[in-house]
Formats: C-alpha cells, structure tokens, sequence
C-alpha cells in the first residue's frame, strides 16, 4: 500500500478533481467523506485519522452507545486506511471524481475489531492456515424503482406489474441503465458477468466473476452495490436491496458460491459424483451445524424475516441439495470442475463481509470436524419440511432457524461459534447495534396498527 497507486491512477486520469473515500461499517452501509485530490498521497502514506464511532452507528446512522465507541471513548479517532487495489473512477458522477475503499486500524496499527472487512480477512487466514484458498463469487439481487417507490420503474410497460422471470423485453426496455452499468464496472475492473431478469417486476441478478482472493470477491460486491446505485440515480431511479421490499413480491437475496482449491488452484470440491468431493460434504456439514445460530449474520435487519416464505425463491429451512433450488444449501449441476456450494440464505441486505466470514468459517467447522451433512433433499425442499412438520417429525434444535428477528439476536449472542468467526469483540458490537435497532423497530406504531385497531380494538 504506497503512493505509487495514487501517481499511476492520477497519471490514467488526468482529469480527476476529488476523489470519496468510505468505508463499509458493521451493518454494510458505506459511510465516508469527500476529499482533495491532493490528500491521496497523504492518505496511502500515513492514513486518515476518523471518528472510530464510525463503527458504531445503527443502520439509520444513530450513535449506538452500548457499542463502547461513541463516548465512553470520548468520541477517539481510529486510523483509516485505504484498501490496496481499490483506487477508482466513479464515472456516474457529474464532477470527475475517484473513489477509494478504506478500512479501519488502532492507532497503534492493529486491525480494529468492530471493522467487519477484518473480520473476513481473518476467516481467509485461518482456512489458509490450513493449506485452502477460498474461491468466492457473489450474486446479487435487487429492484429498479421509480423515483416514487414503486416497483419495476422502466422495467415493465406502463400500467403493467405481471410477473415475467427471464424477460429479455424487459432487459431490452433497460439496456440503456444497464448498458452504463457495464461500462462503469469495466472502468473500476469489476468482473461483471450475468444480468437476468428475476422472478417480480423491477427486480434483477448481477453476477461477478469467482475469486481465489475471497476479500476481493466481497470488495468487488462491496463496490458493486455503490454502482448500481450510483448509475441508477444518474436515469432518474433507485435501487434497493432490502430483503423484503413489498409483501406480494419475491425478496431478494445474496448467494455465495463457495469452494476450495490448493496452492497450485485446483479445485479440491471438484468431483465426478453430482454431490462433490468427500470435502465439500465436509463443509456442507459445517453449514448446516452453524446456520441457525449464524442467522442473524444473513439476516441482520427487521425486514429480513419478512423474505423467508414456502416456494418463494428463499429458503425457509437448514437444508442441503443437488441441483435444486428449494434449499439453503444447492450444489449446482456442472462439470466436476465447477463443484461448489450456493449458499442461498443471506438477504440481499446482508453485510456480505460478515455473511461471507461467517460462511467461510462454517465451512473450516465442516473440514475440521469432519461433520457429515446428512442426505441431500430431493424434489420440493419446501414440502418436504411442511410434511415433516405436519407429521411431527422432532427438529434437531440445532437445526431450527429462528423465526424472528429477536429470536436471531438471541441466537447469535449465545453462539462460541459466531464469536470465534467475527471475533468476540465485533459480535459484541454487532448485537449492541442489533439490540437497538430491534428495539426501535418494535417501538415503531405503523399504517397497518392503525389500520388494524384504531376502530376495532
């Protein structure tokens, strides 16, 4: 991390007059500020000093003090720096401006605990450490909305909301938004591949390309979803990844596909049989083992819950599957080359560093305990846990995911497992601003209260 990036950045474009500089706090929302180009050299030489309560902010931006970062520290700076590699244009915006991923260190250096970018590269070294590379890629879901809220903007014809998955007229009706969107990506060398219109009006897939640098991987979805949010605004839209944006549409999600090679790369789930090698079974298994009290890592927000409905393209069970898209857990068809698991839990809104290191590290788990997961869910995975219900069938508890957002939190805060993944002291501040946020929330009297008892209570 030198200033030889800022001179060969400055140099491809001459042009540039400010540059942003954010950073993703532990509820994934960006946070930062915009400096002078002339502050970029200082930056990569000896960092930024910023509020370290910057980390303890809610997802509405209110100070969370049980956090321990707001005032019992007097409000202390942190040290900023920036993320090598992530120096960039931000060509959707008006004046010339670059922008530059940061991540946050004590004063003395060390990585501060409540960043959650630290908390995956610690999930990396320790499978590293034992001799895997972990090789991600990261699908997101999202809706295009009219300035006014309204789901599917330019997506579908006026006076229509029919569902149409797979659409190419409504790919061909936004190829202009979309068209931009890939010329950005290209510019801030993001691997963007696959663009699919999904299941409800408005809503759609992006695809990047796998890594075998994991924190890359996340970064690159990191700067992504600032993307598409910045070409959007630029046409006179929004997008929104929230869960559960309206109650008669499909949620969005964020899948992970996840495997494992060795040092020379090659892919160590790799397998003839449909179901993978003996050691993606393994971290199958830690999957499973892990899920349910890590829930609150892929659903993180009141809305979340809301996204987890039967046939609804979300899983509602800890499930595991070949080629079927009914459960949590989905081993996609392929060449045994491409072997690797689609972890299909986490919301659209999730923190993807927190839910990637939380995969990652169910994933050692599986490997380390050699945990078996069980027999793969044939068919409908949905109708096969209502009929299990239904006939009564004991749940491992284990195996039971929590149903609501405090039940989560409940969960993750009696977790060792959560603890050791994320660290303790990024859970701790994690569920300090969970707490709040959960608290708030159920405090809040909405339109539906009053439309349900304002007259009839």
């Amino acid at each position: 991390m030198t200033a030889e990036e800022v001179t060969a950045f400055r140099a491809a474009h001459p042009g540039i007059e400010a540059v942003q500089l954010y950073i993703t706090d532990p509820s994934g929302v960006p946070r930062g500020k915009v400096a002078a180009l002339h502050e970029l050299e200082r930056l990569y030489t000896t960092g930024r000093p910023v509020a370290g309560s910057i980390l303890g902010l809610d997802v509405t931006g209110r100070d969370v003090e049980a956090t321990g970062l707001v005032w019992e520290t007097g409000d202390a700076d942190l040290l900023c720096r920036p993320v090598p590699g992530t120096l960039r244009p931000a060509p959707w915006l008006a004046r010339p401006t670059a922008q530059v991923m940061m991540s946050m260190y004590t004063l003395t250096g060390e990585p501060a605990p409540a960043d959650p970018r630290h908390a995956l590269a610690r999930a990396v070294a320790r499978l590293a450490a034992r001799g895997f590379r972990a090789v991600l890629a990261v699908e997101l879901e999202f809706y295009l909305l009219a300035p006014r809220g309204e789901a599917g903007a330019a997506a579908v014809p006026p006076g229509s909301a029919h569902i149409d998955a797979y659409s190419l007229a409504r790919l061909e009706r936004t190829a202009p938004l979309f068209d931009e969107v890939y010329a950005a990506a290209r510019a801030q060398g993001l691997p963007v591949e696959t663009l699919m219109s999904e299941y409800a009006p408005g809503q759609f897939e992006l695809t990047l390309a796998h890594r075998d640098d994991a924190l890359r991987a996340v970064d690159e979805a990191v700067m992504l979803k600032r993307l598409l949010r910045g070409v959007a605004a630029k046409h006179g839209l929004a997008v929104t990844f929230m869960a559960k944006p309206y109650a008669h549409l499909a949620g969005s999600g964020m899948h992970l596909h996840v495997s494992l090679a060795d040092g020379a790369g090659q892919n160590l789930f790799a397998d003839e049989a449909p179901a993978g090698s003996p050691l993606l079974r393994q971290a199958l298994g830690g999957l499973k083992a892990t899920m349910a009290e890590s829930l609150l890592a892929f659903a993180p927000n009141g809305n979340s819950y809301r996204r987890f409905q039967s046939e609804s393209y979300a899983p509602t069970a800890v499930s595991w599957g070949v080629n079927n898209r009914s459960v949590s857990l989905r081993v996609p068809a392929g060449p045994p080359s491409s072997r690797h698991i689609e972890h299909r839990i986490a919301g659209a809104d999730a923190n993807p560093y927190v839910a990637a290191a939380v995969v990652l590290a169910g994933v050692e788990r599986g490997i380390a305990m050699g945990l078996d997961p069980g027999p793969p869910v044939t068919g409908n995975g949905y109708a096969a846990a209502a009929a299990a219900a239904a006939a009564g069938v004991p749940l491992d508890p284990q195996l039971a995911l929590p149903r609501t957002w405090q039940e989560a939190i409940d969960r993750a805060a009696g977790s060792a497992f959560l603890a050791e993944a994320l660290g303790p002291e990024f859970l701790r501040v994690f569920l300090a601003i969970k707490r709040q946020e959960c608290a708030r929330f159920s405090a809040e009297v909405t339109e539906l209260d009053r439309s349900w008892y304002l007259h009839t209570a």
